[in-house]
């Protein structure tokens, strides 16, 4: 596992590759889709993160969300001043707070 710096921008520089992946698939204890992130401008940071952490965690639990905000960095603080503006940050936040696990599936192009 890496150990997050204070800007996004150099953590995501520590971290893997996503050229290989088209999306990201978040799925509840249910089996039930959530969300997908696409491999799209603007959603790449996230791809990113969310790729990394199924490799270090295998799931999106408590500490997967809590070392994923880490990772966001500066991206965190805005999340939890403006709710909503970075939703994948958001989702993190409400892991954290007592939310459902999700399974991370990676899902390539």
């Amino acid at each position: 596992m890496i150990k997050p710096t204070v800007s996004f921008k150099e953590n995501l520089q520590l971290l893997p590759s996503i050229e290989y992946l088209a999306r990201i698939d978040l799925v509840d204890q249910a089996g039930t889709l959530v969300a997908s992130i696409e491999n799209a401008p603007g959603k790449q940071g996230s791809l990113v993160v969310y790729q990394y952490l199924q490799h270090s965690f295998g799931t999106l639990d408590t500490n997967a969300a809590a070392h994923g905000l880490d990772v966001f960095a500066e991206h965190t603080a805005d999340a939890k001043n403006r709710p909503g503006a970075h939703p994948n940050v958001d989702r993190l936040l409400e892991i954290v707070d007592g939310g459902s696990p999700l399974e991370i599936q990676l899902v390539e192009a």
